[in-house]
């Protein structure tokens, strides 16, 4: 069964995203993060702007089967299961298709009250599918 964690709080969440990819890349996972169209330019610009001894290798969309494979991180607006591929990202308002073929599901959720109304449903909806989720509160990090 999918392992499913709520990351709550980010005060930046495009930028929280980035350090989690960094993070997995670096420690040779591969991540698939679905959001809206308009959220992977984000993230894309995002990745491409860290500084080169933190580049995330990653691509857009699955349209390159090669790049696709190698790259750390695909990003797309649409969850698709990928051999290799254990964790995904959600940024989408609502719980993704297919998100059960992945070993672990993370739904990032900022501090903004749109955002996190948005999760609370997604939380409603994983508990009544019979999940049991992990909540990990990102400003608890910060005081320690």
């Amino acid at each position: 069964m999918t392992q499913i964690e709520f990351h709550f709080n980010a005060p930046h969440k495009l930028a929280y995203v980035c350090r989690l990819l960094r993070k997995g890349a670096a420690q040779k996972s591969r991540l698939f993060v679905v959001a809206e169209k308009d959220m992977v330019e984000r993230l894309d610009s995002a990745l491409w702007a860290l500084s080169p001894i933190d580049f995330v290798s990653h691509c857009v969309g699955l349209d390159n089967a090669l790049l696709s494979r190698y790259s750390s991180v695909i990003i797309a607006d649409a969850l698709r299961p990928q051999s290799g591929v254990g964790t995904a990202v959600n940024l989408q308002p609502d719980v993704p298709a297919h998100f059960d073929h992945f070993e672990r599901l993370i739904e990032v959720v900022s501090d903004d009250p749109s955002d996190r109304a948005e999760a609370r449903v997604r939380w409603k909806k994983y508990t009544e599918l019979g999940y049991s989720l992990l909540r990990r509160d990102l400003n608890l990090k910060v005081g320690g």
